[in-house]
């Protein structure tokens, strides 16, 4: 009983054209739902974050504390006493120091920076 040693090879080469296409096929889905979202068809988790508090939990509050005591940017506590709601939004928009432009999206600054404000 001689079996054929190109069997195995043979079986490698078509579980593998078959999973290239299968991936292919999958990048292809993606790369439509990122058009869509690049469009501005589907807004992405941060942005259709209900309030201002949601929003903060799930993107400033690395850098500024579960809290809002701070740690790799400044405490926001009291942040009202200190600068005015202009130019908070001015900072959340432009960014500041360490803090890149542009996290909060520009429909949310106002509301944003109103509640920031507010922080006691």
């Amino acid at each position: 009983m001689n079996r054929n040693p190109l069997i195995p090879f043979f079986i490698i080469m078509v579980f593998g054209i078959g999973l290239t296409i299968g991936l292919s096929f999958k990048g292809l889905g993606d790369a439509k739902e990122l058009a869509k979202e690049k469009k501005g068809g589907e807004k992405t988790e941060q942005a259709a974050a209900a309030n201002p508090e949601q929003f903060y939990q799930q993107t400033c509050s690395s850098c500024h504390g579960q809290n809002y005591e701070g740690g790799v940017g400044p405490a926001l506590k009291g942040v009202g006493d200190r600068l005015s709601p202009d130019e908070i939004k001015n900072v959340l928009q432009n960014g500041r120091g360490s803090m890149p432009p542009g996290l909060v999206p520009s429909d949310k600054l106002d509301e944003m920076a109103k509640w920031l404000s507010e922080l006691k």
